[in-house]
């Protein structure tokens, strides 16, 4: 299951609004079949390895990220039903979809067919490698990270704004893979006028899963053919505003406020990078799944805050809410990774 979790894991940010599923068909103590979902969600991993395995799939051992489709689409059958088919000995599966077309179904065909089903091995560890579809079908929403990369006294720039570099190759090299592995990225409009971010992905062989670029700010929405040159535009925050015609960017998409990315087409992973307003936003919704915090061994003293105020009502409340999941050295950078506390 760990290494159908990892082949889980490559499909990642590119398969929205399907789930990011990983397969492995092992016989006679051999894998003759391994699959992940494919970019745009088909083929499903299920697919794509019996498709490897041919007929040594039949008497074998299947392992799935999550339970195999029992739904019909234009685009494919079901994978339930393609298992039946090939009749492997026992299917293994970490988690259940919640999906109401499946949601036990497709366990209940595979069983009625006489293949053996085990259920919630590693499921923990699925329901991570799966947060944004999961995400999305609990919450109506994209499952959302949030970055953050800091001196040691917690400052994001120098006073007069410097940034570049706080931290160090290593670490900006781990931002970048990922931002590949999500299908959005959004700063605010601050970050966008201050830095020009190009928020691209600048590794070998990645640079095609760039995600989508988003803007955060008020005043979303075409600026009026009146007013004056596009300078102002940027510079007038009571004006409507578009990236375009600040900088002649294409490709960037505007959102009013963190709640709207509820309404992103194909989006289940967004990475928010910045500044500290957009960051305190999603905060103070209650919109942040996850927290990378990237912490350089440095002091800055004086400088721009990480984050403001996010509306705790007590010091008590800012307790419980975070937990670690993982820690690591990035060269002289340290990487702290905390998810969301939540039932």
């Amino acid at each position: 299951m760990g290494a159908a979790l990892a082949l889980s894991a490559r499909g990642r940010g590119r398969t929205a609004p399907n789930p990011n599923v990983g397969c492995i068909i092992v016989r006679d103590g051999r894998v003759v079949g391994r699959g992940w979902t494919q970019p745009g969600g088909r083929p499903h991993a299920e697919a794509m390895a019996l498709a490897e395995a041919g007929d040594a799939a039949a008497g074998a051992k299947v392992y799935v990220t999550l339970e195999p489709c029992a739904h019909a689409s234009p685009r494919g059958p079901a994978c339930a039903d393609l298992l039946v088919a090939a009749r492997p000995a026992r299917v293994v599966a970490a988690l259940t979809d919640p999906d109401p077309r499946t949601a036990g179904a497709g366990f209940a065909r595979l069983r009625a067919a006489g293949i053996a089903v085990v259920e919630d091995v590693l499921a923990a560890d699925a329901r991570r490698g799966m947060a944004g579809f999961l995400t999305r079908r609990a919450r109506g929403r994209p499952h959302v990270t949030l970055k953050l990369a800091t001196s040691l006294d917690g400052a994001i720039a120098r006073a007069d704004g410097e940034s570049k570099w706080i931290t160090g190759a290593e670490a900006r090299a781990h931002a970048h893979l990922e931002r590949s592995r999500h299908e959005a990225i959004l700063v605010g409009r601050g970050t966008f006028d201050a830095d020009a971010p190009r928020l691209d992905v600048r590794l070998p062989g990645l640079g095609a899963r760039a995600p989508r670029r988003l803007v955060l700010t008020r005043h979303a929405g075409p600026v009026p053919a009146s007013t004056a040159a596009p300078g102002d535009a940027a510079a007038d925050p009571a004006v409507r505003w578009t990236p375009e015609q600040v900088r002649g960017d294409e490709g960037w998409e505007v959102i009013p406020d963190p709640a709207a990315v509820s309404a992103l087409i194909d989006v289940d992973h967004l990475l928010v990078e910045g500044g500290a307003v957009t960051a305190s936003a999603f905060l103070a919704a209650d919109l942040v799944d996850r927290l990378l915090l990237y912490r350089a061994p440095i002091l800055i003293g004086g400088g721009r805050p990480a984050i403001g105020d996010i509306g705790l009502a007590s010091l008590a409340a800012a307790h419980g809410r975070w937990r670690v999941v993982d820690a690591r050295a990035l060269g002289s950078d340290r990487l702290e990774v905390y998810e969301r506390a939540r039932d």
